[in-house]
């Protein structure tokens, strides 16, 4: 990676897309991200880089494919190109389907599925210029269902459809596709608080160090899905 890339990372405030984002800085990257908040957006976009050089934080409600549209044009503005993607908003509301609200039902449909439906579509022409790599975060709740879990199944599901879908779609044009099913993360997913308590649990940076090394491969290996799980249980 001799010349120097640039990611655009949804939901990058914080947990896991602030983890990834972390990691590729570090790494040379230059960090495109994007937040509901405004004052969420602020405060990361400090954190990361207070200078405000190699990194740029951009309000965009994933559910508006206007908003990444113009989150997209943004990105190409500031750093004249764009090598990476990663769809990683998201949010959960779990409960029996009998209770499950179709507000709730909506809200995870059009942020987790929709959401990263909009997110790709709008970087299409810039990965094609640069043959870069699409990454979407589901969970390994994409590939197991569970009790109270319908609609957040149903949305994760989807996502690791429809990426690897857009895999055979973008691959002739050198567009790379993966999907990355975690486990159990310390974040502040579910009104969760990241504690030293879940140390066991993988870790935001976790998810960046494999995306780093995912970046890292030879162009013509592919690793389409993969499952990150935590390899100790709770003690």
């Amino acid at each position: 990676m001799s010349q120097i890339k640039v990611a655009y990372i949804t939901g990058g405030t914080k947990g896991v897309g602030f983890g990834i984002a972390e990691v590729l800085l570090e790494n040379g990257f230059k960090i495109a991200f994007s937040g509901r908040k405004a004052e969420d957006v602020e405060k990361a976009s400090k954190q990361l880089d207070a200078s405000g050089e190699n990194v740029l934080g951009i309000v965009s409600d994933v559910k508006s494919f206007d908003d990444e549209q113009e989150a997209i044009s943004k990105v190409v503005e500031k750093f004249g190109r764009l090598d990476l993607v990663i769809a990683n908003a998201g949010l959960g509301h779990f409960a029996p389907i009998e209770d499950l609200s179709i507000e709730d039902w909506q809200d995870m449909i059009d942020t987790n599925l929709t959401g990263v439906f909009y997110t790709l579509k709008s970087s299409i022409e810039a990965l094609k210029k640069t043959e870069g790599y699409f990454i979407s975060i589901a969970s390994l709740a994409g590939e197991y269902f569970f009790e109270k879990g319908s609609g957040y199944n149903a949305s994760k599901f989807g996502v690791v459809g429809f990426t690897q879908a857009a895999m055979l779609d973008l691959r002739k044009y050198n567009i790379k596709c993966s999907v990355i099913l975690p486990g159990s993360i310390n974040t502040y997913f579910n009104n969760s608080e990241p504690s030293e308590e879940e140390s066991w649990k993988i870790q935001p940076r976790d998810v960046g160090d494999l995306v780093l090394n995912m970046m890292k491969m030879d162009p013509r290996v592919l690793p389409a899905k993969i499952e990150l799980r935590a390899s100790q249980i709770k003690k």
